[in-house]
């Protein structure tokens, strides 16, 4: 699975702070489609998200040249380029491993087909959960993970399970294939170099929020 933060030569891995701005870029480009834009210029699209137009181009030029003088970006353009930055120009199945609460939550946030990615698995290893369905998904025991992880092709899984089974679980997932996790336990994981993770701790997020409220004068300012 080719990284999608990558450049194009392959050479060289985009920061993170880069392919988040990206992902806001594709987001506000939308936006001004929706508006009838056609084309957008680095000031345009950085005022609207309160970034210097030379952090836009410098962010864009990581990737490659995008932009033509005298008239910028064509947005139609450079949509369908940004997604296949982030690797978002085709269908991404997942798995989703825990139906607790936050699970259930996850399972009904739209804003994960929206983009693409689509859940086509749900694993659990409560015996009152396993057999339920959701969404047309019938929840499979982990001990099911491999066969079902293979059959349809999924590489990207969510996790959201208790702190104390999450390394076990990730184990199981990497064995499987999968090549990325979105980890919701409040715990690291270790995984091999060439799987990928994206911590969420949503206690930290809160601590961070409630840290710049704090230290910033006038209220509250956009957290980056």
């Amino acid at each position: 699975m080719r990284d999608p933060r990558r450049d194009p030569s392959g050479d060289k891995l985009a920061p993170k702070a880069v392919v988040g701005r990206v992902s806001l870029y594709l987001r506000q480009l939308e936006t001004f489609q929706r508006q009838g834009q056609t084309t957008i210029s680095s000031s345009q699209l950085g005022a609207a998200l309160a970034i210097h137009n030379a952090q836009v181009r410098k962010d864009l030029a990581f990737f490659g040249q995008f932009g033509y003088p005298g008239i910028g970006y064509r947005i139609e353009e450079l949509i369908p380029a940004l997604q296949r930055i982030l690797g978002i120009d085709r269908d991404l199945p997942l798995a989703l491993v825990g139906l607790g609460n936050l699970g259930r939550a996850l399972l009904r946030y739209r804003g994960f087909r929206s983009r693409g990615f689509h859940i086509v698995a749900l694993f659990d290893n409560d015996p009152q959960k396993v057999g339920r369905t959701h969404d047309g998904l019938v929840v499979e025991p982990i001990e099911a993970m491999a066969k079902i992880v293979a059959a349809r092709s999924v590489t990207l899984a969510v996790l959201s399970v208790p702190g104390e089974v999450a390394q076990r679980v990730a184990d199981q997932l990497v064995s499987c294939g999968i090549l990325g996790i979105m980890n919701f336990a409040p715990i690291p994981l270790n995984v091999p170099p060439s799987v990928s993770v994206v911590a969420i701790d949503l206690s930290i997020q809160l601590e961070h929020l409630a840290y710049k409220v704090q230290n910033t004068q006038g209220g509250i300012s956009y957290v980056g």
